[in-house]
């Protein structure tokens, strides 16, 4: 290509020949070199296709059907003399309906989105600011020269091998109304026992306090590995300044734990988003439906009473839009702080 064609092009808008050559040039010669690494990985992206993509994409059509228990089959058969099966179309069958699911759901004409999506928020922002917070306290405790050190991390990190389903029941328990060990405690001291999931702030404190329980020691392992990998000499260097231990931390910690705090927020946040198993066995929605979040109410249309699936696959969808909505506003915010992320 000589430089008057390129020049041509360049002026016209269009890329240049030669950097499309070098990039296929640059692909074919990573693929004869690695080839290897790629087939050992194709099995593996044709596993996560099957597994998470195609049930993925299921949803997203299941969402814009009306498909429920009661018209899934498309024929009415019935049986007739001699044992064969008389068939004829069922004029109820699912069918395509575009948005109607969205609007629908949006608009409060079925369902209670906008009470499960409030819930689903303060539920969210409080676990997740409890977990920060009280990780990296914990962190910062167990960062420093302390007697029993490795007891005290093998004791806090404890909740997290346990199953979330075992944890569940186990706060359920002790925050039983009769037989719980906070109400012998009020009792005790003299105090009324509480019905903790007759009113919906302390039914849902009850989930929040499990769910803290269960999600600190993730933080604080996490941050903790970020302490640990800060470089010493900063705070060496900060300490001959005549810095206190506060501004130490301000100053020299926080600022090297950006990366990990970034990264823990994010999951944090979009584990407890979709956190199931502590709501629904937990509170259960007590009292009436008012501590559901999302992926409870869509799990409670799809197996309960009449099964709506394109309703579930609706909150499904939707779910997914606010988390990547979510993950990327984060993203642009630290972008434009000067994070790369």
């Amino acid at each position: 290509m000589t430089l008057t064609s390129a020049r041509s092009e360049a002026a016209a808008g269009k890329p240049p020949r030669r950097s499309e050559e070098g990039r296929r040039g640059r692909l074919r010669r990573s693929w004869n070199k690695h080839w290897y690494a790629w087939a050992m990985v194709l099995p593996v992206t044709v596993v996560i296709a099957v597994i998470i993509l195609y049930p993925l994409a299921r949803g997203v059509w299941l969402s814009f059907t009306n498909l429920n228990e009661s018209n899934q089959r498309e024929e009415i058969c019935t049986k007739i003399l001699g044992g064969a099966e008389e068939c004829e179309p069922n004029p109820d069958a699912w069918q395509h309906v575009g948005l109607d699911n969205y609007v629908r759901v949006l608009t409060g004409e079925t369902g209670e989105f906008w009470q499960w999506f409030t819930v689903t928020l303060i539920w969210t922002v409080t676990c997740v600011v409890c977990h920060y917070g009280i990780g990296l306290g914990l962190a910062t405790l167990l960062n420093r020269p302390l007697a029993g050190r490795a007891v005290y991390r093998v004791l806090l990190v404890l909740p997290w091998a346990v199953p979330a389903f075992v944890v569940a029941f186990a706060w359920k328990f002790l925050f039983n109304e009769r037989f719980g060990l906070f109400n012998s405690l009020l009792k005790a001291f003299g105090a009324d026992p509480v019905e903790w999931f007759a009113h919906q702030s302390t039914s849902l404190f009850t989930a929040i306090v499990t769910n803290v329980w269960l999600g600190v020691p993730f933080m604080m392992v996490a941050l903790l590995g970020g302490m640990q990998a800060i470089p010493r000499e900063l705070y060496e260097a900060a300490q001959m300044d005549g810095a206190s231990p506060w501004q130490r931390f301000v100053n020299v910690t926080l600022p090297g734990l950006r990366p990990v705090s970034m990264t823990v927020i994010l999951l944090g946040t979009i584990w407890t988003f979709n956190m199931f198993p502590i709501i629904f066995l937990v509170t259960a929605g007590q009292p009436a439906g008012q501590t559901e979040i999302l992926v409870t109410g869509s799990f409670r249309a799809a197996f309960e009473g009449l099964r709506n699936y394109s309703l579930a696959a609706t909150y499904g969808v939707l779910i997914l839009s606010i988390l990547l909505v979510f993950a990327a506003t984060y993203r642009r915010a630290l972008r434009e702080q000067g994070e790369v992320w």
